[in-house]
């Protein structure tokens, strides 16, 4: 036991900083959401016409949630819950891999293995760090809704629903580490499939069936597929069900048991998937720097990339569902089809442009990560030994950012592509394709704007490189995504680059936000070449 303690305190100090921000930023979400409902939705009537309009557009309730009525407590659950289930789940796949993958790579875990600590206590010391960060995030959660003034038994159940599912996926993240041989990898595909549980709770929401009170729905199948759409079953403030917290905690602990034994029975660094054998030289094709670049994040840009064109391929399933939905039969309906037929945009158009946002955010990070990977390249020391090689620092830098805009294009056309195809045979033709084509390329300035300034970040202060890009990153989301719901003022909004993505609506589609955004975008990229002429390589 004393070994245990020791291990976890290790692990409190290497992670207080990033810890602590995790938990005081899913409980800061959670007061300012509560707070924004009392002071934006105070009464019934308004958040029973929200919800109705919620219940009549699929697009809203794929990044909402789950109507359960318009109370006070419901109403903040169904706008919040599923970011929040988001953002603990990422917390602990993060937080698995770094702890075991990311130990194993560097050598840690090796030497621990060495100590009277052996192999598979480390693991448990890991299991109860990371138990310990969902039951703070529970306890944020609940701090956050109670000091609203909501249900302390409903907010206590929206807690518990928010470390459920982020012990799930801590479980999900030591099983992968298990099967991935890297760190990136490992991180890549469990964060992945917490995004796949969010995009599964949103299927099933917006595939549901309205109550004829239009404030509540039956969720769809889909739903029973994602850790998120459990936790989202407890129905917390709204009736209130302890039991579906069962599933998210029995498939992390049934994870957690399977990453323990095929732990006991691999070696340390080894991998389920083992890395395939290596050329002894290299193909004529990687003679050039961003060759090279392109073959080492060929896997990650590929993720990237097929993540766009299934949320493409969603954005045009969904199609027919918004077909049905957009008849004469709802009062609601017919008042929200006038007012978009007004703006030049319609029932689909409205939803295409809603997840075609998270398509940029999806190109952002592809984005981010072409960047990290000069930082990693640099700290690792293997930067130097290509630049002592007939290779400028600039035209280093230059084949990464020439690669990072090509990816953002790739995952943006792909998503494009993919609801195109969908959509040309849906039989529905509220949208145009020209029309679709826009709201594609409206993604492009913001992505190519974090390709940018983290390029600015990593020539200035390369250490801040990859926490600054991650930061800056959901700071976009948070006040461009959420921002208007939070009720936060319009000056924060607008420094998130989302805020500015144009909104295609015909000819009266304002440009104006993408074009700044490309200008700067191109200034810090200029800037960040000219610095590199004359950086030091490997410096902190």
């Amino acid at each position: 036991m004393g070994v245990l303690l020791i291990l976890w305190r290790q692990r409190l100090r290497r992670d207080r900083w990033q810890l602590l921000g995790w938990v005081l930023g899913i409980g800061a979400f959670a007061l300012l959401a509560a707070s924004a409902v009392t002071s934006t939705y105070g009464s019934t009537a308004s958040r029973t016409e929200i919800l109705q309009v919620a219940v009549a557009t699929p697009a809203i309730l794929m990044l909402r949630g789950l109507p359960r009525g318009a109370d006070q407590g419901a109403f903040t659950f169904f706008l919040v819950y599923a970011f929040l289930a988001l953002l603990a789940g990422l917390m602990s796949t993060f937080l698995a891999v770094r702890h075991s993958r990311a130990d194993e790579e560097t050598g840690g875990a090796e030497l621990v293995a060495a100590t009277p600590a052996g192999r598979l206590l480390p693991n448990t010391a890991t299991v109860l760090h990371g138990t310990v960060a969902n039951i703070l995030a529970a306890l944020a959660v609940f701090a956050g809704f109670a000091a609203q003034g909501l249900d302390p038994q409903g907010a206590l159940l929206a807690g518990a629903a928010t470390g459920a599912v982020g012990f799930c996926f801590l479980g999900v993240g030591l099983l992968v580490a298990q099967f991935m041989g890297t760190s990136r990898g490992a991180n890549g595909v469990s964060s992945a499939l917490v995004v796949l549980a969010y995009v599964l709770r949103g299927i099933g929401d917006a595939t549901g069936t309205p109550h004829a009170d239009g404030t509540t729905m039956t969720e769809g199948a889909a739903s029973w597929f994602s850790p998120i759409g459990w936790g989202q079953q407890t129905f917390a403030f709204s009736g209130g069900r302890v039991w579906p917290l069962l599933l998210p905690v029995g498939l992390g602990a049934a994870c957690l048991t399977a990453a323990w034994l095929i732990l006991g029975v691999r070696d340390t660094g080894g991998s389920v998937w083992g890395a395939r054998r290596s050329r002894t030289s290299a193909r004529a094709g990687l003679n050039s720097p961003i060759a090279l670049a392109l073959r080492l994040q060929a896997g990650s840009i590929i993720g990237w990339a097929f993540s766009g064109l299934a949320l493409g391929l969603l954005a045009g399933s969904l199609g027919k569902a918004i077909a049905a939905v957009d008849t004469p039969g709802s009062g609601v309906t017919v008042a929200l089809r006038a007012m978009l037929r007004s703006q030049g945009m319609s029932l689909t158009q409205l939803m295409v442009s809603v997840l075609f946002l998270m398509a940029g955010v999806l190109a952002a990070a592809c984005a981010l990560q072409a960047v990290m990977r000069l930082r990693q390249e640099e700290a690792a020391g293997t930067a130097e030994l290509l630049l002592a090689a007939p290779v400028g620092r600039v035209r280093w830098l230059a084949g990464y950012l020439v690669l990072g805009a090509a990816a953002v294009v790739l995952v943006v056309g792909l998503a494009g592509v993919g609801t195109w195809a969908t959509l040309t045979g849906s039989g529905d033709e509220s949208i145009s394709a020209d029309a679709l084509w826009q709201i594609a390329v409206a993604q492009l300035p913001a992505a190519l704007l974090y390709l940018a300034v983290s390029a600015l970040v990593f020539v200035l202060w390369p250490a801040a490189t990859i926490p600054a890009g991650w930061v800056l990153l959901g700071l976009g989301v948070f006040l461009g995504v959420y921002g208007g719901m939070l009720g936060i003022d319009q000056s924060l909004r607008d420094l998130s680059p989302f805020t500015h993505t144009p909104v295609p609506q015909g000819d009266a589609t304002d440009w104006s936000g993408a074009w700044w955004m490309l200008t700067i975008a191109v200034l810090a990229a200029a800037l960040s070449i000219v610095v590199m002429r004359r950086r030091e390589v490997g410096t902190a």
